[in-house]
């Protein structure tokens, strides 16, 4: 490419950049990809390798009970899966708890992020204590809120409730999904809030001054200014707890084991119990490649939507 300078005596001169460039930075150009290529090599196996082994069992016939059994299955895996009376419960417990907590997660992210925008006393504790559950392991979550919170005998629950004269409650056996859904919201509503509230921090104060002076009501600068200023901030945080949440298995292994019957079997949870279970390795790696296909749809259109609005927001 050659570009043309004017030079002060009005003489045109045309000049080669690429072939101005040091002998140095045409080497480091040229050395670039075979930099990158260790990288992508190894993020490549690391996909391709249990993703070809997930597609090659889910088309054989593989228990580990019982090993003779072996061949080509054609899509018997895939059909016994679907016919399966486990596998649509567990489809629909899997939206069930995923929209439940990203509704759980955004409204509530939503409204804490507007009142930690504002100062009161003891605002940095307060935030420390919001954001606290984010690092707590699944697993160690679940055997809190298990144990210590909702157990029908000794659970902080049931004390309350037997102090004001009330029967305790089991939640787990009579309220099994709505258990679960509590604690996984308890887990990401810090995550929500985070995004949230860095987002509201780069709202324009002039235009909240401007809409104050002109007689709008709290509920009015919420609606038409925080709000539509949080969207973007929010299609990230749906995005990416979508996906993490489609694969939630600790928390339902650590409570109700799926339980009662298939009350909170969701794929992943019925996965693992088709392969280590039934120890069917066949049909859970055709569950298995369901739900990595579920799991790609679902980020495509969210990738597609998130891009539609930033470019909209352009």
């Amino acid at each position: 490419m050659s570009v043309e300078i004017q030079t002060p005596s009005g003489e045109v001169k045309t000049t080669h950049p690429a072939a101005d460039l040091p002998p140095a930075v045409e080497e480091a150009d040229s050395t670039l990809p075979f930099l990158q290529w260790p990288a992508v090599g190894s993020l490549f196996l690391w996909m391709i390798v249990p993703l070809g082994m997930t597609i090659y069992f889910s088309f054989i016939r593989y228990n580990l009970m019982n090993p003779e059994l072996t061949g080509f299955a054609k899509a018997d895996n895939f059909k016994y899966l679907w016919e399966d009376p486990a596998f649509f419960p567990a489809i629909l417990n899997t939206v069930i708890l995923l929209g439940s907590v990203l509704v759980i997660t955004v409204v509530v992210g939503v409204l804490l992020a507007v009142l930690y925008d504002h100062r009161f006393f003891g605002r940095n504790v307060a935030t420390l204590l919001v954001i606290a559950p984010f690092f707590v392991m699944p697993t160690v979550s679940a055997l809190v809120w298990k144990n210590m919170i909702l157990h029908p005998v000794y659970g902080l629950i049931a004390l309350a409730l037997h102090s004001v004269g009330l029967p305790a409650i089991d939640w787990f056996g009579d309220h099994p999904m709505f258990s679960v859904i509590l604690i996984v919201s308890w887990e990401w509503m810090p995550f929500a809030f985070l995004i949230l509230f860095t987002s509201i921090k780069s709202l324009d104060l002039e235009q909240q001054e401007a809409a104050s002076i002109d007689g709008a009501t709290g509920m009015q600068m919420f609606f038409r200014i925080t709000l539509p200023h949080l969207s973007r901030a929010i299609g990230v945080v749906v995005m990416i707890e979508t996906i993490f949440l489609l694969s939630i298995f600790a928390e339902i292994y650590t409570t109700t084991s799926g339980g009662p019957g298939t009350a909170t079997t969701n794929l992943a949870y019925l996965v693992y119990s088709l392969g280590l279970q039934q120890f069917d390795i066949g049909i859970a790696s055709a569950g298995g490649l369901l739900a990595v296909i579920l799991a790609n749809v679902v980020a495509f259109f969210l990738v597609r939507l998130l891009s539609n609005n930033l470019k909209a927001a352009r």
